[in-house]
């Protein structure tokens, strides 16, 4: 564990504890000091990450090594990720529970009740160079000027597609119009759909985005102001449409989080929008159709190639946290070993401090596990198509309300499914993000 990072917040007690504990290691076997009688607790509240060798290294390994070294009791809970937001909102409302909470996608609503993060943000900096831009766009508010958030990794978003039914197809989903297109030819030739969810989850509201975005549609402009009405976001609303009709399955409209990983590993999708944790699934349970599925970057639209992250670790430290100056400590020497974390999670953590992996494009070139072996190396380009929720502005607390309370995601479904016409679902989704974007206005956060 590297311990000098956290000497830029004095020497604390933990230090005291850590040196003592260091002494007493020194003078024989005798002398041990357990997590169990330590000085301090620390309370992490995370999901229960989908490649679970994360979770293993994370639990068994790497919190037990900081705890001994820092005189501290590391409870982890982990806990399915839907449930993240709603134990969060209940810690507030009790102004208490865990000392660090990791969301998947930025939690720009909770400024009030956080800690600022930039002297994490700086004493990482100072190692490792600047964050990238997307960690950045998802912590940073520029209107308050506070680091609600500390982001340590994000996830990449591409296509898993079957080789073998595109390639039967003759065609490759390398824009949306060819997803439609070669989508419809597989779906009539062998009945198997497409799976981009059309419901109330997190995996919904990224596809969503990263067809609005290359489309040119956005729900605010890069200073902040509501943009959803416009044609570009009705161009994207009937592609959907289309998309749904001609490639999918009403079952699309009542999918979670795992819904399109369990569909592609059993055969019965021919494309998803989702990370790597498909194709991890498929290699660690030995499951043969793995070798069919395919790695792309997110597909073209009519004005750009982009897509959002997966998921964006945003850990939050709540101002009533009992342990504000161990969690930040937590945080930065995390940063110092995060190559281990990307390891463990077997490529699905890309770091938001590049230099803490410098080898990252040679490593995921050529991985013993892959079919073939170079199937990841599409995604050393990540931070070239990868960006935020609310891009191109800043991921606020509007775009986080409207990301949490679903609006994007049901202006698609009731344009796809013809509950309304393309217009009135724009229109629909446009009051309620006004009344959104009025309130957090009036509230000096955007």
């Amino acid at each position: 564990m590297a311990s000098h990072a956290s000497r830029r917040y004095g020497l604390s007690r933990r230090d005291v504890i850590k040196t003592a504990v260091g002494a007493a290691a020194t003078v024989g076997p005798f002398f041990h000091v357990a997590p169990a009688r330590a000085a301090k607790t620390l309370k992490i509240l995370q999901w229960s990450h989908f490649v679970p060798g994360y979770d293993k290294w994370f639990n068994n390994t790497y919190i037990k090594e900081w705890g001994a070294q820092h005189g501290t009791e590391v409870v982890v809970d982990n806990i399915n990720l839907g449930l993240i937001p709603s134990r969060a909102a209940a810690e507030v409302s009790a102004q208490k529970g865990h000392d660090l909470v990791m969301f998947l996608a930025p939690p720009s609503v909770y400024e009030e009740q956080v800690v600022d993060m930039k002297d994490v943000y700086d004493a990482c900096e100072k190692k490792y160079g600047k964050p990238i831009d997307l960690a950045v766009k998802s912590t940073y508010n520029p209107k308050t000027r506070k680091y609600f958030a500390f982001s340590d990794s994000f996830v990449p978003d591409p296509v898993n597609y079957r080789s073998d039914l595109w390639g039967d197809v003759g065609m490759k989903p390398d824009s949306w119009d060819n997803v439609r297109i070669g989508g419809k030819k597989i779906k009539d030739k062998t009945g198997i759909p497409v799976g981009i969810g059309l419901s109330a989850e997190l995996d919904t509201a990224m596809a969503m985005r990263a067809i609005m975005y290359s489309f040119g549609a956005h729900e605010q402009d890069v200073d902040g102001n509501l943009a959803i009405n416009s044609k570009e976001t009705l161009e994207a609303l009937k592609f959907v449409k289309a998309l749904f009709e001609e490639t999918e399955t009403p079952e699309v409209f009542a999918w979670d989080p795992s819904s399109n990983n369990r569909q592609m590993l059993a055969g019965r999708s021919s494309l998803v929008l989702n990370a790597i944790s498909v194709t991890r699934t498929g290699e660690n349970d030995k499951m043969p159709i793995h070798e069919k599925i395919a790695l792309a970057k997110p597909p073209k639209g009519s004005v750009r190639q982009i897509g959002l992250e997966h998921v964006m670790d945003c850990y939050v430290i709540w101002k009533f946290s009992e342990n504000i100056d161990g969690a930040k400590m937590f945080l930065v020497d995390y940063i110092d070993n995060f190559k281990q974390g990307f390891m463990a999670s077997e490529y699905y953590n890309f770091p938001c401090f590049s230099k803490t992996v410098p080898d990252l494009a040679q490593i995921i070139s050529r991985d013993s596990k892959a079919v073939p072996p170079d199937k990841y190396a599409v995604l050393s380009d990540v931070l070239d198509w990868a960006t935020n929720v609310g891009y191109p502005g800043y991921s606020n607390a509007a775009i986080d309300e409207t990301f949490n309370t679903w609006a994007i995601n049901t202006m698609f479904a009731e344009a796809a499914a013809g509950a309304e016409t393309p217009e009135n679902a724009l229109k629909r989704a446009e009051a309620k993000m006004k009344a959104i974007w009025a309130k957090w206005k009036d509230r000096k956060m955007i």
